[in-house]
């Protein structure tokens, strides 16, 4: 069944329910009341030509309900990253997908400071010209036997596109990912039965729904199960994020580690009270977060693994079948194998290489680009670009980007390794982020970037102990505020340009 259908089914059946409750704008909405508001916003975007139309909005009921009204029209939703550089993204997604309209939001605009596109639709102008007639119609239609209802929407196939996500573009630009109905569907099916997730179950909604794990996990996910929802636009407040946790009763969240991390040090003992289930993903999760999340609210910090060509979710750890360190366990529909860098032979169980991956929960495939396509999709297999192993009991262990990897002195040496073993004995309120940059002698370096100052020398002899001299930083380089993308994750590539530049000044200077 197509997304926006299980979402009229389950609308129906939940009735006034709550599906939505807005701690950015103070709305709530019931899913009765959700049903009406995407009958009636389908209606106002059936009159716009262009398939692909853009949505930048912040994460909210507004978001959710723009989004599935333009699949009830027939139009595919193409979620634009707002956090950095809007307005170029804005630009860059048209181009990209060959469409104009971009619906956003006056409110979000005026508070980034984002220039205006041409193509730009406001939502609060949408909403403005909604009409008694408008609503009174779609009230009506609403309550319709579910199979008419149906024939009054978009109808189409399971392999039809219901989103357009960008990928991060932390190593290189960005590229489009068709993720369709039959995808989600896949994807949250195998999450809904491992999860156990229960009818009274409240999710945190706080992720950027541009995001693939924030539009799965924070979306989708809650508003096709009944689940109520509570959504807040802003990830890095950490403080209201906590408030909002401890008044809402939320009962699941999900996150990067940086955002937790920002959670636990803004936090109070008894904030994390209601959560039953909490899990970190898109990033590596240090042992000192999940001890401290253990330590400070005796909550146990889950970690998943996916990427947004795997809408996202591959392997998840959760309730015994839990292996902190690991990625844990693929999902019940997924199929995992690493091979070999060279050969592409599958290698047997202890043994490091690629991470490849089958399902129906890969992507259709990067739009208008068949040959980036064919070199990470082949029989079905997904490849991912990490590197991994699976251990004897079936657990999935991320090693890192194989871009993360550098070639020292004919060794590979993981930048990951090195930035979890840094992080390890920085103190609590220091971040880091390992790069490479080149080197004239020996081709490459390890430089560490460091948000506060520390004793490097003592720094040093610790990692040391854990760490052969290849891997060893050369330099570290001091960013008070390290580059984000709207995930949290690190943007490695801007960190990157950030010490190529600061070492260049360094280097003028002796001269």
């Amino acid at each position: 069944m197509l997304l926006h259908q299980q979402f009229i089914k389950t609308a129906k059946k939940m009735g006034n329910k709550m599906a939505i409750i807005d701690r950015s704008t103070g709305r709530s909405v019931p899913f009765a009341r959700a049903l009406i508001a995407t009958l009636i916003l389908a209606k106002k975007f059936r009159k716009y030509k262009d398939g692909f139309i853009g949505v930048m909005i912040p994460t909210s009921a507004g978001c959710i309900l723009t989004t599935i009204g333009l699949i009830m029209a027939g139009k595919v939703p193409v979620m634009i990253n707002y956090s950095t550089g809007a307005a170029d993204n804005c630009e860059y997604a048209q181009s990209k997908c060959g469409f104009k309209t971009i619906i956003t939001s006056r409110a979000l605009m005026e508070k980034i400071g984002c220039r205006l596109v041409p193509g730009m639709v406001f939502i609060e102008d949408i909403m403005d010209h909604i009409s008694g007639k408008d609503k009174l119609q779609a009230a009506l239609k609403s309550k319709l036997p579910t199979p008419m209802l149906f024939r009054k929407v978009y109808r189409g196939d399971m392999n039809d596109n219901a989103v357009i996500l960008f990928t991060s573009g932390s190593e290189k630009d960005p590229k489009a990912v068709q993720l369709t109905h039959e995808n989600f569907n896949s994807n949250i099916n195998d999450i809904y039965m491992v999860l156990d997730l229960r009818d009274e179950d409240i999710v945190m909604g706080n992720l950027p729904l541009f995001h693939v794990f924030g539009h799965n996990v924070n979306f989708w996910l809650p508003i096709l199960r009944g689940l109520t929802c509570v959504t807040y636009a802003n990830p890095l407040d950490y403080r209201k994020i906590v408030e909002i946790l401890r008044d809402e009763k939320v009962t699941i969240m999900v996150g990067t580690p940086i955002f937790f991390t920002g959670y636990l040090r803004r936090s109070e003992p008894g904030d994390f009270k209601s959560v039953r289930i909490a899990v970190a993903g898109a990033d590596k999760t240090p042992d000192i977060l999940r001890e401290g999340f253990m330590k400070k609210h005796n909550l146990t910090l889950y970690e998943g693994y996916g990427c947004t060509e795997t809408s996202p979710v591959v392997s998840l750890n959760i309730g015994e079948n839990n292996r902190p360190g690991s990625i844990g366990l693929p999902l019940p529909s997924v199929q995992v194998k690493i091979t070999g860098l060279e050969s592409g032979e599958e290698l047997p169980r202890g043994k490091e290489g690629k991470v490849l991956v089958k399902g129906d929960l890969i992507m259709k495939g990067y739009f208008d680009d068949l040959e980036e396509t064919s070199l990470r999709i082949k029989d079905g297999w997904y490849d991912t670009g990490d590197m991994g192993m699976m251990d004897e009991d079936g657990f999935l262990w991320h090693r890192g980007r194989l871009k993360r990897f550098v070639k020292i002195g004919g060794e590979m040496v993981s930048l990951v390794k090195v930035e979890s073993v840094l992080q390890d004995i920085l103190p609590d309120d220091v971040d880091c982020c390992v790069v490479e940059v080149p080197d004239f002698l020996k081709g490459a370096k390890i430089v560490a970037t460091i948000t506060q100052k520390i004793d490097e020398k003592a720094i040093l002899k610790k990692m040391a102990q854990k760490l052969p001299p290849i891997a060893m930083p050369k330099q570290f380089i001091l960013i008070d505020d390290l580059p984000k993308m709207g995930s949290g994750k690190v943007d490695f590539r801007k960190a990157t340009d950030i010490v190529k530049t600061k070492l260049a000044k360094e280097n003028n200077k002796k001269k």
